[in-house]
């Protein structure tokens, strides 16, 4: 892997996010690596969803700080998006637009320079050159997937955050997309984060893992081996066991 000579795509340090009386985030800290695939795991309100909101913007946190390629969201946060985007299962393009216009629209959105060879370099990227003019409501779930992604990359970020990218895909699209952002990390140097329910395609496509629980860090490591260093028989048993029943010294 790249040596660390430049910043880290992404560093997340002892970030906080209060609602009352309920505490969504505890003290996280972890950073992502240029080149680097993390993921991000737990069970659904551990924290995933609020520490991507909280990377994006989109909520402030109580305390703690997150810089994206060394800039800080909270003191620059417009350069520091310009350097990020997003893809998730959920979140589809507008349907009533065809892959060309969507591609078009957030490229002016994200004030891309010479925007018209982008569009055709992701176009041609992500297998669309023959729906170009298909409406994204069309388009199947894995076609919807590769014009998501394309639109992801528009901006070429630094930062790369996938929240299920694959969950709605049959197995033989799933691998395809899988390989497609694997080369972004190792090929162009995008550092990624990668949120999973499904731990063999964890393990296949993360260098590393992060395990959530109310709100906490509670295990980070390898995903291939994480798993014999506390005993448990694969990735998906300690995953269970770690949702049911937080170790020792995590989240409560």
């Amino acid at each position: 892997m790249e040596e660390r000579a430049r910043a880290a795509a992404l560093e997340v340090a002892n970030l906080r996010k209060q609602y009352a009386n309920v505490t969504a985030l505890d003290g996280v800290s972890f950073e992502v690596a240029r080149g680097e695939i993390v993921g991000l795991l737990g069970p659904n309100g551990a924290g995933k969803t609020t520490t991507i909101n909280v990377i994006l913007g989109v909520l402030e946190p109580s305390s703690g700080r997150v810089t994206i390629d060394g800039i800080d969201i909270a003191r620059e946060r417009a350069r520091a998006l310009r350097r990020t985007n997003f893809a998730a299962v959920y979140a589809t393009l507008p349907g009533n637009l065809t892959v060309e216009e969507n591609l078009r629209f957030f490229g002016l959105l994200y004030g891309i320079e010479a925007l018209r060879p982008r569009v055709e370099e992701l176009l041609a990227q992500f297998d669309l050159l023959h729906m170009r003019r298909t409406k994204c409501g069309l388009l199947s779930s894995g076609e919807q997937t590769r014009a998501a992604l394309a639109k992801a990359l528009l901006n070429r970020p630094t930062l790369l955050l996938l929240d299920e990218p694959t969950a709605s895909l049959d197995p033989s699209a799933a691998q395809i997309i899988r390989a497609q952002i694997r080369d972004l990390a190792v090929v162009g140097g995008c550092g990624i984060l990668w949120t999973s329910h499904n731990m063999h395609e964890v393990q296949q496509v993360c260098d590393r893992v992060l395990f959530l629980s109310h709100g906490k860090v509670l295990l980070e490591g390898d995903p291939n081996s994480l798993p014999r260093e506390h005993g448990a028989a694969s990735l998906e048993d300690l995953f269970i066991r770690t949702a049911r029943e937080p170790l020792v010294g995590g989240a409560t």
